[in-house]
C-alpha cells in the first residue's frame, strides 16, 4: 500500500518523521524534481497531511527537508537554498533513523552548482543497506559546500588547470591522523613542483581557523608517516601525480577542541586553490603538519606506495 505525499512545513526541516521505509536503490539518481513534486509513483491528486510528531532540529545550513512518501520506492524531498556571493556545491548527509532512534543508514547527496540566492531540489531514496525496514526519521546530519571554482575533481574533464586535486579518507590510529592530498596532472604538459602546498583551514562558516601553526614536515608532527623527508624538484608528465600528507593528532587536553572541516589548498605559489574537505579535528594540539610533494609510485591498485 502506498502512503500518500505529505509536503513538509518549515518548522519541520530538520528531522522528518515517516510512516514506513522505501525500498528504492540507496545511492541512487541525484534526480532534483521540482520543490513539492512527489516520488516516483506518486498518484496524482493525492492529499496532503500535516505531519505528525514533535521534531527535534531546524532546518540546517540552508538545507531544509520539504517532505516525503513512505512504502515502497519511498523518498524524501529536499532543499538547498544558497545565500552565498558565488555559486557553491553542496555536500549533504542523511541520517535514516529507526522508531528506537537507531541509525540505519546514511545517505549522501551532493547538488552542485547552486547560485547566489537560488534554491535546488533533490530527492532521497528511503532504502538502507540492510535492505527494507522502518525508517521513522530523517535527521540532517551534515551539511557541507565548496565553491565551484575551487571545489575538488577526482575524475571527469580535466579542469582548465591541468590539475585534478583531491583528498582521501586518511588512516587513523591512537589519535594519530593522517590525509594523502592527490595531485594529478591530467593536462598536454609537463608540471613542476618543488616543495610543499600551501594550506589554509577553515570552520564550519568559512572562516578562518585561528591558533593552529601549519609545520612543514609531517615529522613535525609524528614519524613513520610517509610525510616526511627532504622537499625534492619534481616535473610531472602529462598522467603522472604527486601527493602530500597531513598529519595531526586529535589529543584533547586544556581548551577548547578545533574543528576545521575545509582545508583551502594550491599546488605551488600562483597555481588556483581548491576547497578540500578533510574534516580536521585537531583536538587542543594546535598544530598540523604538511609534507612535501613526493611523485606518485604505482603500487598494486595504483595508488602511492607510501602514505
Amino acid at each position: 500500500m502506498r502512503h500518500p505525499f505529505l509536503p513538509l512545513p518549515a518548522a519541520l526541516a530538520g528531522v522528518l518523521l515517516l510512516t514506513a521505509c522505501g525500498t528504492g536503490q540507496h545511492g541512487g539518481s541525484d534526480a532534483r524534481p521540482p520543490s513539492g513534486a512527489p516520488c516516483p509513483g506518486q498518484p496524482s491528486g493525492a492529499s496532503a497531511a500535516p505531519l505528525p510528531g514533535d521534531p527535534a532540529e531546524p532546518e540546517r545550513d540552508g538545507v531544509r527537508i520539504t517532505g516525503f512518501q513512505g512504502g515502497d520506492g519511498g523518498c524524501a524531498l529536499f532543499e538547498v537554498t544558497h545565500a552565498g556571493t558565488e555559486p557553491h556545491t553542496y555536500t549533504v548527509t542523511f541520517a535514516l533513523i529507526s522508531e528506537a532512534g537507531t541509525v540505519l543508514d546514511t545517505a549522501e547527496r551532493t547538488v552542485a552548482g547552486v547560485g547566489p540566492g537560488r534554491t535546488v531540489s533533490g530527492r532521497i531514496p528511503l532504502d538502507t543497506a540492510a535492505g527494507p525496514q522502518d525508517v521513522s526519521r530523517v535527521r540532517i546530519s551534515r551539511v557541507r559546500s565548496v565553491p565551484v571554482d575551487e571545489a575538488p575533481d577526482k575524475g571527469g574533464p580535466c579542469p582548465a588547470s591541468g590539475l585534478r586535486v583531491h583528498a582521501d579518507d586518511g588512516d587513523a590510529a591512537m589519535g594519530l591522523r593522517v590525509v594523502s592530498v592527490h595531485l594529478e596532472n591530467c593536462g598536454a604538459r609537463p608540471y613542476a613542483l618543488h616543495g610543499y602546498p600551501d594550506v589554509e583551514l577553515f570552520d564550519e562558516e568559512h572562516q578562518p581557523v585561528d591558533g593552529v601553526r601549519i609545520l612543514r614536515d609531517g615529522s613535525s608532527v609524528a614519524g613513520a608517516t610517509g610525510a616526511d623527508g627532504p622537499a625534492l624538484p619534481l616535473v610531472l608528465d602529462p598522467g603522472e601525480g604527486a601527493w602530500a600528507g597531513l598529519v595531526w593528532r586529535n589529543t584533547v587536553q586544556a581548551g577548547t577542541p578545533v574543528h576545521a572541516p575545509y582545508v583551502r589548498l594550491r599546488a605551488r605559489s600562483g597555481a588556483d586553490w581548491v576547497t578540500l574537505v578533510p574534516e580536521l579535528d585537531l583536538g587542543t594540539t594546535g598544530k598540523l603538519g604538511v609534507g612535501p610533494w613526493k611523485k606518485r609510485e604505482a603500487g598494486p591498485q595504483g595508488g602511492p606506495s607510501s602514505p
